[in-house]
């Protein structure tokens, strides 16, 4: 069966399995990530006065949590519709189909993004058609679900359009369908974009959840460890509270490698080399102010070059963090990472944050790390409901990759963790103010790194082999064709249905690539009819 029927048929898999379900009593939230949602619980989430886990997203919200009463408060802001016409509650307070009694909840929504924009450095019109919707819900305490479904064709700003061509993916969503021949669409681009997961809940300290999704683990914008840029991936995710202060997540992954050589002949086969991804973290609150997290992941080769199968690794189920290797010597040695996450709340409402990783490389001649700082908070300047972030990400040269690219740490060809790859340094600072049904957002980002040149790879390129002798004189992080890049960011939005982030949306984009070969300049403005809870980056 093809990867890509599958990928579609998940949604309604999990579906039926759970409408056969034996059902218990009460419930439980599953919240898929947005920064745009989840800095809003900024203030309960980093108070002194609460020792929540909250660098393992997305959360899973249960009646007894201290963010039950925030996140209901956002999701009721426009009241509960009584009195009002069908038509007015569904798109001001409602979902579409919204199901609760005493053994099940369920909801149903459409979802849509609609939108124009205009490019004015190359006077380019660009446009977002998404059809989609959104299911959820629960059986009992122990049991949820949601699934999502996206058919979506547009239109994209030079520079994104320069991504796609070049990775042949929409940034952080789904394989472009021009580029593996499955659209008849003209002169736009065509891809689809699902996620499912269903949960169980056997006790108050263990939690599972199966599907097709991503994980971010970290308190900042970006993720250093891992993020939720790349494309969703089939995933099985183990979290465990161990006593009060301690949470332990085990997750196994399917990923998908796009450009690894491929020996599948098969018509009827997978579309891309395939490889497993275990990840592990401790979250430790040390106190209610402090807390230190220890993260490790291993990527393993389905199989090789060749065609030979992977031999099997105690490390694909190992539960313990940091062992080394056990299982067989091989031709490709998988790939292991280890890495910290910190997080310090220095005042009531103010809290500083940092990460580190380690590239375990057989290269043992090149330095392979990540870094992270950063500090953000609520209330800035005693304005309620005005949140910042303010954040340093670096990432030496040739972190993330290997010299056997198909254990290289991406999803497709994209990034499991910050979207730039390594080679690069990045300063960035967000603001989000919120007044009644307006949420306003602006973002300034300045980074420098280092591009390939003359047929040299200068370590920027996760999905290229690592092995690459570089001429005399090079070194350090930005090493390469070096390049500059100025991004910001603003938007104004009105929100209209909170139950599915429905709102009207306007945003403009000024961005500059710069470097001594090129000069990649854009003006974007966008206004449209947006919705869903998800991150659609385009900062990059």
């Amino acid at each position: 069966m093809k990867y890509n029927y599958l990928h579609k048929k998940i949604p309604l898999l999990l579906l039926f399995f759970l409408a056969s379900s034996v059902p218990v009593f009460a419930q439980l939230i599953y919240q898929p990530y947005s920064y745009q949602f989840y800095q809003k619980l900024n203030t309960e989430v980093y108070s002194p006065s609460t020792s929540l886990h909250t660098s393992l997203k997305p959360y899973f919200i249960g009646d007894s949590s201290s963010l039950r009463h925030s996140y209901d408060s956002l999701m009721n802001i426009n009241g509960d519709g009584k009195g009002k016409s069908w038509i007015h509650r569904i798109f001001i307070n409602q979902h579409l189909v919204d199901v609760k009694n005493k053994e099940y909840t369920f909801y149903f929504d459409y979802v849509t993004d609609i939108g124009l924009g205009r490019e004015f450095t190359e006077g380019k019109t660009t446009n977002i058609n998404t059809r989609a919707f959104q299911a959820g819900g629960t059986i009992g305490s122990k049991f949820f679900f949601y699934t999502s479904s996206y058919e979506n064709q547009g239109v994209f700003a030079n520079y994104e359009t320069n991504y796609i061509n070049t990775t042949h993916m929409i940034p952080g969503q789904a394989q472009d369908k021009t580029f593996i021949g499955q659209t008849t669409v003209k002169n736009s681009n065509d891809w689809a974009y699902s996620t499912a997961l269903i949960g169980f809940e056997p006790s108050k300290s263990i939690s599972l959840a199966l599907g097709m999704d991503k994980t971010f683990i970290g308190d900042g914008y970006r993720s250093v460890l891992l993020s939720d840029y790349a494309a969703s991936y089939p995933l099985f995710r183990l979290t465990a509270d161990l006593g009060k202060n301690v949470r332990y997540m085990a997750m196994w992954a399917y990923l998908d490698d796009q450009s690894a050589v491929r020996f599948d002949i098969n018509t009827s086969g997978a579309d891309t080399r395939r490889k497993w991804a275990v990840f592990h973290y401790i979250d430790w609150n040390i106190t209610k102010r402090a807390s230190l997290g220890f993260f490790n992941a291993l990527i393993a080769a389905e199989t090789y070059d060749q065609g030979n199968r992977h031999g099997f690794d105690f490390n694909y189920i190992n539960p313990v963090l940091f062992a080394s290797s056990l299982g067989p010597s091989s031709t490709i040695a998988d790939h292991t990472l280890l890495g910290f996450n910190g997080k310090y709340k220095v005042f009531d409402k103010t809290t500083v944050y940092g990460q580190l990783l380690f590239d375990q490389s057989t290269d043992n001649s090149v330095t392979r790390d990540a870094f992270q700082l950063g500090f953000r908070g609520s209330d800035l300047f005693k304005v309620n409901k005005l949140n910042y972030l303010f954040e340093f990400n670096t990432a030496a040269p040739y972190t993330y990759a290997n010299q056997a690219p198909i254990v290289n740490y991406t999803q497709f060809t994209e990034p499991l963790a910050h979207p730039f790859g390594a080679n690069f340094k990045e300063w960035l600072g967000i603001l989000n103010y919120s007044i009644g049904k307006f949420d306003l957002q602006g973002q300034l980002d300045y980074a420098r790194y280092g591009l390939n040149s003359a047929g040299i790879n200068y370590g920027k390129d996760i999905t290229l082999p690592d092995n690459t002798a570089l001429p005399a004189g090079s070194g350090g992080t930005g090493q390469g064709l070096a390049t500059s890049l100025k991004y910001a960011e603003g938007t104004v939005a009105y929100l209209l249905n909170p139950k599915f982030n429905l709102r009207i949306e306007i945003g403009g984009i000024l961005r500059e690539e710069k470097n001594s070969v090129n000069d990649t300049k854009t003006t974007l403005i966008t206004f449209g009819l947006r919705s869903s809870f998800r991150n659609l980056y385009h900062d990059f």
